[in-house]
């Protein structure tokens, strides 16, 4: 079974695995496969250089080797990280919840070495729908049986279509999906939509959303006990960069008395910190983080309550 998805990666990938890792971990070196190129790929190496790794990236433009920590980044293509984990010649990936998914419904899924979901990051957002041409005569997804769809994700629509019983063709494109319906090939569509700019430009309809995604940090289901500190380091600056990114620190001046009232409306906030402010026995000075994203009505809404000097300031680090 292993030899199979390893056949089926990339050949310019397997070929430098093979050069450069005769042996799963045999490096000692945490490997980590991201996204070559694509919506993922920037946001992908920004996580990991906010978790404190330093990067430097190879000639041949397929690796980046950590320079204070012993962890690497494989580029490769989207739809080989869960089969690189899988074989265990990386020990993480980070890949779009639609990728993993179209793989876990492939035969890989069912297999003990299949990676697991470690964390949900926060980038990456978009969902996969069915989309026919305007004024299609395609009003519901039951009027899609018979008819021929054009997707790159050839399981999670037949999935989809099968859950509500509908019998359609199903036409495998690698790229440029939204097309089909122009060249004939399709009655219709199954496709990443982010902003739908796309498929307005190709006069096309979202008709129905069949899969949310986002972006997900995979992991292997063994890892050598040498390295699981390290991984465990690594999970823990990713949880802080991930509670980092919404959070904010509000500092503000409130009446004594209402300091129960004011800390109801700060989103997301533990137990404040409250000083008194010298000279004014009436007011104290609160400091708190909110976990949650700060807007203006929430400044509205506490200073109707009375507080007054509302500072609202980014997090840069946060470890629990």
């Amino acid at each position: 079974m292993r030899a199979v998805r390893i056949i089926r990666i990339n050949v310019l990938t397997r070929y430098y695995i093979m050069t450069n890792y005769s042996a799963p971990n045999g490096n000692g070196r945490l490997r980590i496969a991201v996204q070559k190129s694509g919506r993922l790929n920037k946001a992908s190496v920004e996580l990991l250089q906010k978790c404190g790794v330093k990067f430097i990236r190879s000639k041949n433009n397929l690796l980046a080797c950590g320079q204070n920590l012993p962890i690497d980044l494989l580029y490769v293509r989207d739809d080989d990280i869960p089969r690189l984990i899988a074989s265990g010649s990386c020990q993480l990936g980070i890949a779009g919840g639609n990728v993993y998914q179209e793989e876990r419904l492939t035969e890989a899924g069912d297999s003990p070495s299949f990676p697991t979901p470690l964390r949900t990051l926060d980038f990456g957002q978009c969902r996969l729908s069915i989309a026919v041409p305007e004024g299609s005569k395609i009003k519901d997804t039951s009027d899609l049986n018979g008819l021929r769809i054009a997707t790159s994700y050839p399981a999670l629509t037949r999935d989809y279509l099968a859950s509500r019983g509908v019998t359609a063709d199903i036409v495998l494109l690698s790229g440029s999906v939204e097309v089909a319906p122009e060249l004939g090939t399709a009655d219709a569509i199954c496709d990443l939509v982010s902003t739908g700019q796309t498929l307005a430009a190709h006069r096309l309809i979202e008709l129905q959303p069949i899969f949310q995604s986002q972006a997900l940090l995979l992991g292997g289901p063994e890892i050598e006990p040498s390295m699981q500190s390290l991984l465990n380091m690594l999970l823990a600056r990713v949880d802080g960069v991930l509670t980092v990114n919404e959070s904010k620190y509000v500092m503000l001046h409130a009446p004594a008395n209402k300091i129960s009232e004011i800390t109801g409306l700060l989103p997301g906030a533990e137990t404040p910190t409250v000083l008194p402010l010298e000279g004014n026995s009436g007011r104290v000075a609160v400091h708190a983080v909110c976990r949650e994203s700060v807007f203006w009505e929430h400044l509205e809404s506490l200073k109707a309550a009375g507080a007054s000097s509302v500072l609202v300031l980014p997090v840069e680090k946060m470890l629990a």
